[in-house]
């Protein structure tokens, strides 16, 4: 179902505002009132501003940031520029999601939705496309011959009833002006203000009418923030807003150096996911998926300890019951009945290229040096995958979803000079050196006597530990 709302500040003093105005108090440094916020966002959705206002304003919001209530102000007035999910009375605190800011084989979302639906949680994610080095949920999934992205609220709604979970587009009722002002960050340099990326998240998020969410801010060299105090800066703003919203809100702070599993690229990622919904796949991912739906289960609830969520997320997983709810959501959102049964058998080895294609050529690369695998950095990978043609530059350019990178070693693995390490699943003829030079100084061969693994996640921030 949907609401339209109202916004709480509409037609108050508009006669007296004018976007020239607005501009100027943020340029000099001063808060915008509510209703000058309001007289914003409904200027953005009905089109009466012109583009170049709106980077301005934009870009005085970069300039000099926003305060709490600003924020707050933005984050309803964008929520109410289109249609707010409402949801029946009987799913009262069990509605639930998780967003990432990006990362390079970040597939978290393909096998923790299905897992928390089939841990009894209804699980409307909501997400988006790829755009520069980070690959996107939706790309991966339209991977899957058939698999539809584009659904109504109704259609939600009817596949929360019957599945449990559902990864959709965003519809054109939901937060339309978070689309218009992102459109506008992307080429007015501003994607980076913390307060845009808050109000950007969780408009949507509100929008979404959650229960609860955890949040994946993730940093480090191929992660939007490369501190770990930007990203905590920008998790705790994300932690209190869910707060004001009524949402329970965890963020969790993730190292994004290393790729996440073995595999990066669209129709590869989504293979990696359902092994590990088959109870197999990379330990790294699976401990991701297991980690964020533990603490889910944790705020719902529904589990007395973390350790009792991880165990609870850990055994759907390995029961083949999370499986089962990702092959009833491939046929809720369109793929064949056939295709998804292929892909989600349970036992023994599936050839996922012979149902969802194969790049027409796989190149690989081999160590130059014998040693010990101390990192493969992500960046470089990405940044070929890219090349390849898995990621976009610009919304909505096509991309090949077979593309893509698959690692042949894992951190601490001891390699021999001459092993392959990388597998380049590529479209057009050979890799050029250039290119072989750039992949190969992603791959870290050391002694080994320094080399340390260590949990992704480095740090959880509550409502509670920044009150």
């Amino acid at each position: 179902m949907e609401t339209q709302m109202n916004s709480p500040f509409m037609d108050t003093q508009k006669e007296e505002l004018s976007i020239p105005r607005l501009i100027r108090r943020k340029r000099d440094g001063e808060e915008l009132q509510g209703e000058e916020i309001c007289y914003f966002v409904q200027a953005v959705k009905e089109g009466t501003i012109q583009e170049s206002q709106i980077g301005a304003l934009l870009m005085a919001i970069w300039q000099h940031g926003m305060e709490q209530q600003e924020i707050l102000a933005m984050i309803k007035e964008m929520m109410v520029s289109g249609t707010v999910l409402q949801w029946p009375k009987e799913w009262c605190g069990i509605v639930v999601d998780k967003h990432s800011t990006g990362g390079v084989g970040d597939k978290v979302s393909l096998p923790l939705a299905p897992a928390l639906a089939a841990c009894g949680y209804k699980v409307p994610m909501i997400s988006g496309r790829g755009l520069a080095h980070t690959g996107g949920t939706l790309d991966k999934m339209e991977s899957v011959p058939g698999f539809n992205v584009d659904q109504s609220p109704e259609q939600i709604t009817q596949m929360l009833e019957d599945v449990g979970c559902c990864i959709v587009g965003q519809a054109d009722s939901l937060v339309p002006a978070d689309k218009i002002l992102y459109a506008i960050r992307d080429i007015t340099s501003t994607v980076d203000s913390l307060p845009l990326i808050t109000a950007s998240i969780m408009s949507k998020k509100g929008a979404e009418s959650l229960s609860a969410l955890i949040l994946d801010v993730k940093y480090g060299s191929a992660a939007l923030y490369k501190s770990i105090e930007s990203a905590r800066e920008l998790a705790h703003s994300l932690v209190r807003v869910g707060k004001h919203l009524g949402i329970c809100t965890t963020a969790v702070l993730s190292k994004m150096d290393n790729p996440i599993g073995q595999n990066i690229g669209n129709s590869l990622e989504v293979m990696e996911s359902i092994e590990c919904l088959k109870g197999r796949g990379p330990a790294d991912l699976r401990g991701l998926v297991t980690s964020l739906g533990a603490h889910l289960l944790y705020m719902c609830r529904k589990a007395d300890t973390l350790q009792s969520g991880m165990e609870q997320i850990g055994r759907v997983l390995d029961n083949g019951t999370a499986l089962l709810k990702f092959q009833a959501m491939l046929e809720a959102q369109g793929v064949q009945a056939g295709i998804a049964r292929s892909l989600c058998q349970g036992n023994g080895d599936v050839d996922y290229f012979r149902v969802m294609g194969r790049a027409q050529h796989q190149e690989e690369l081999r160590a130059e040096k014998e040693g010990v695998v101390e990192a493969i950095w992500a960046m470089p990978l990405a940044e070929m995958c890219h090349e390849l043609g898995a990621g976009r530059t610009k919304a909505g350019t096509p991309i090949n979803h077979r593309v893509g990178i698959e690692l042949l070693v894992s951190l601490g693995d001891h390699v021999q000079k001459g092993s392959p390490w990388i597998r380049v699943h590529r479209g057009f003829p050979a890799l050029t050196d250039n290119q072989k030079s750039h992949l190969q100084e992603a791959l870290v061969i050391g002694n080994g006597k320094n080399f340390t693994t260590c949990s992704r996640i480095s740090e959880v921030i509550t409502s509670e530990s920044i009150e």
